[in-house]
């Protein structure tokens, strides 16, 4: 019987895009079509464009301190890549990073800007450095924060684990309890204080929007073990200046991974900040932003 008022307690169902808007979208927010996916984006402020790209399960929500310092001098485009945030899932279900790097160009394309600064964070990051290789005219400067695409010997995370093995995903597509998106928040920030039942909500809730928990099982099954020596060679071919941040204690891409990104990267620097988890823009917006201003304005 406690077994099954566990479940029961965290058993919740899917909430409508409409639902979300009211909490999630404002009068910033915009939704534009990309092969029958409504987009949503955020394009505020004026100056050259700089392009904010987010990680796994989080949304455009996560760069708001970001936003808030930059729209001081820059264009500031943000947007719930597929799968995640307000945008939900994608048509086709193809969620490899070449499919996020032709519906960034597609984005890109479709808003009619030729030329940005781009940043990613993890997911993200991988993106984003996918596509300063295949679109090097477009990419005036590059920022990758603690982002993936190298190989680690760290432990799959658990959330991960979960999207991956038989009868728990299944499970996950009704059984998504807060705690569940806690511990995951726990893992991602070093300083567990920082994260409020404010920031817990919205990852939830936003987890919750309908085709979102199918679309991350999707994803987690696609087979993500980077291939190092071919993921190398494009690293090596990036000739846009780089700044890779990292945070010192990210438990889920090491920064070994930003010190070897870096030295694969020939026009990088590498900025590692200390008690900062996965997410520094997030954790640890000052310091990061600080550090971004820095390379933009150089």
């Amino acid at each position: 019987m406690l077994i099954l008022f566990g479940i029961y307690l965290g058993s919740y169902a899917d909430i409508t895009i409409e639902e979300l808007k009211k909490d999630y979208a404002d009068r910033n927010s915009k939704f534009i079509e990309i092969n029958g996916v409504q987009v949503h984006y955020k394009d505020q402020g004026v100056g050259f464009p700089i392009v904010l790209l987010h990680g796994t399960a989080a949304s455009l929500h996560t760069w708001n301190d970001w936003t808030n310092d930059l729209l001081q001098k820059y264009r500031v485009i943000r947007l719930d890549l597929p799968a995640f945030g307000l945008t939900g899932p994608h048509k086709t279900d193809n969620y490899s990073i070449a499919a996020y790097t032709s519906f960034l160009h597609q984005f890109m394309t479709k808003i009619e800007v030729p030329k940005f600064y781009l940043v990613g964070n993890s997911l993200g990051g991988n993106i984003a450095w996918n596509y300063a290789a295949k679109y090097p005219n477009e990419v005036e400067k590059l920022v990758l924060i603690d982002a993936s695409g190298l190989s680690t010997n760290k432990p799959q995370p658990f959330i991960f684990k979960i999207a991956k093995t038989p009868v728990l995903n299944a499970a996950f597509l009704f059984f998504t309890p807060k705690f569940l998106i806690q511990k995951n928040l726990e893992q991602v920030y070093f300083n567990d204080h920082k994260i409020t039942d404010t920031l817990v909500t919205r990852y939830h809730k936003l987890a919750l929007r309908t085709g979102n928990r199918k679309a991350f099982i999707d994803r987690a099954n696609l087979s993500f073990k980077p291939k190092d020596s071919s993921n190398i060679a494009i690293l090596r071919g990036i000739k846009t200046p780089t700044l890779l941040i990292w945070g010192e204690n990210d438990v889920w891409i090491p920064k070994e991974n930003g010190k070897k990104m870096a030295h694969y990267l020939p026009n990088s620097t590498l900025v590692i900040l200390k008690n900062t988890g996965h997410v520094p823009m997030e954790e640890n917006p000052i310091e990061s932003f600080q550090a971004l201003y820095r390379f933009l304005e150089n």
